[in-house]
């Protein structure tokens, strides 16, 4: 009877457990500062005992390569760390976990009972494309300060900018057609679901089937029917014409529930010449999610104009990524509108971002800026080191991307005399940049722990990034074997 009591009482305690987490979630009372690495905490406790507390440090976020073998990554995910920022404390309840550890004083637990952000972070702006090894965030801060927020930076920026990155290349392969992200099922929880909509509409999705982001970011939702729709009535056609009736202004029908040429289009005829027709509306659209999209689409693409229904816009879905789109249009598919989902939800083909957080810098007593390298064998793990400026050339004439420029922060860039840049590919190799202007990426975006910054809109956001990526030669877009772009350090650095 003992056991069965504790186990009882283990049922209990997880159910309150579980009901309580699941409250704070549902009630946006979850406190993501302790969604961090553990090891953060006792290197926190360690700095705080060892007299390095107030130590000013200078940590940079970064990625080492490029998804998918891509030219250029997208940064996003800087909304949510702002607010994730603002919101930095810890509970009482926090608090009395880190207590029940019996790992930590109670002088740095009184500390973190009265913890906030005080520190600096500069940005690149969300949408902007970047490269291999530049800062993509920087932060100066108290060493706990700049420590207990690595795991939260890194990832709301590896996730988003995986996401809005292979977005970005789904987009570009479509070729000015409609992209629309379908992935909320697959996705891996909650938040990728959402989180992710959010970057994809970032990297040039028109919109998504995930109604909360909708709600939450104004990322557009939309949505027509599943098979199951056409199965719940007796015939395809009875499915097709309630559906058309009941949406007449967006009368989208899946057509390959049972044979996508000798039912399917047929029955969406009939249904949109029998209700449609009459009202004089000629703005209709099928959908196939199954099946050799390249041949039915050009059938029914014959069959639709034959019909006299040339309007009517043919999208397509079913494990969809940039190569596959690219080789649909080269096939000659005919084809309005992609719907994408598991492989841009998850970034199937490259799943991870690979975002770093490193110390490149610590400040002396004298305020002098000390510079920080990490050493490896392995020389892609080896660090820039430094508080350091990154700068973007862009050509007079071309309004084009030249180069980047990793200076030191004290450095002044000259852009009215011509400079020197190492060619990526063979360090021996030198290039002369000329006739360009030079700017500089990152942005403020906390000082003395206040916000300095004005957050763009999703749509100004979306818009920044799409300009941005025209600014670069597409050779550096290409899908496969892209050219390096330029990136350099300063002779100083």
């Amino acid at each position: 009877m003992k056991n069965l009591a504790n186990s009882g009482e283990m049922r209990y305690n997880h159910f309150k457990y579980t009901y309580e987490v699941t409250n704070m979630v549902v009630n946006d009372k979850l406190n993501l500062t302790m969604l961090c690495d553990f090891y953060e905490l006792t290197m926190s406790q360690g700095y705080f005992a060892t007299g390095y507390k107030d130590r000013i440090a200078y940590f940079d976020l970064f990625f080492r390569r490029c998804p998918d073998g891509g030219g250029f990554a997208i940064a996003a995910g800087l909304e949510q760390i702002v607010q994730y920022i603002q919101d930095l404390h810890f509970s009482q309840e926090d608090i009395e976990y880190l207590r029940g550890r019996k790992l930590f004083s109670e002088e740095f637990l009184a500390y973190l009972a009265d913890f906030h952000f005080t520190g600096d972070i500069w940005a690149v702006p969300e949408g902007t494309p970047m490269f291999p090894n530049e800062p993509i965030i920087t932060v100066r801060a108290p060493a706990i300060e700049a420590q207990l927020i690595e795991t939260y930076l890194l990832l709301c920026v590896n996730h988003q900018s995986l996401i809005a990155t292979k977005a970005n290349r789904v987009v570009r392969a479509a070729e000015g057609r409609t992209v629309l992200e379908f992935g909320s099922r697959r996705a891996q929880g909650a938040d990728a679901a959402i989180l992710g909509a959010r970057a994809a509409y970032i990297g040039g999705c028109h919109g998504t089937a995930c109604t909360i982001s909708d709600q939450l970011f104004g990322v557009k939702a939309g949505g027509t029917m599943a098979h199951a729709w056409v199965q719940m009535f007796d015939t395809e056609y009875e499915a097709f014409k309630a559906y058309v009736e009941m949406y007449p202004n967006n009368a989208t029908l899946l057509v390959d529930t049972y044979n996508t040429l000798k039912s399917g289009v047929p029955n969406a005829i009939r249904a949109f010449n029998e209700v449609l027709k009459p009202k004089g509306i000629t703005k209709c659209g099928i959908r196939l999610d199954s099946g050799d999209m390249a041949y039915l689409t050009q059938k029914a693409r014959k069959m639709l104009d034959e019909a006299g229904w040339t309007e009517c816009q043919i999208s397509v879905s079913n494990s969809l990524d940039e190569y596959i789109i690219r080789d649909l249009l080269r096939q000659g598919a005919q084809i309005n509108m992609f719907g994408v989902g598991e492989r841009l939800i998850t970034a199937r083909s490259e799943p991870v971002f690979g975002g770093v957080y490193k110390l490149v810098a610590v400040e002396g007593d004298d305020g002098s800026v000390n510079p920080k390298i990490k050493i490896s064998e392995n020389v892609a793990k080896i660090t820039n080191p430094h508080y350091k400026k990154l700068y973007r050339f862009f050509g007079k004439d071309t309004g084009k991307a030249i180069a980047d420029y990793l200076a030191i922060y004290d450095e002044a860039i000259d852009d009215t005399q011509d400079m020197e840049i190492f060619d990526p590919d063979a360090t021996w190799k030198r290039k002369t940049v000329y006739n360009f202007t030079a700017k500089e990426l990152q942005v403020p975006i906390f000082q003395n722990g206040k916000l300095v910054y004005e957050l763009p809109t999703l749509e100004e956001i979306r818009t920044y990034c799409q300009e941005q990526v025209d600014t670069l030669w597409d050779e550096i877009k290409r899908f496969d074997n892209p050219q390096t772009y330029y990136v350099d350090l300063s002779q100083k650095l």
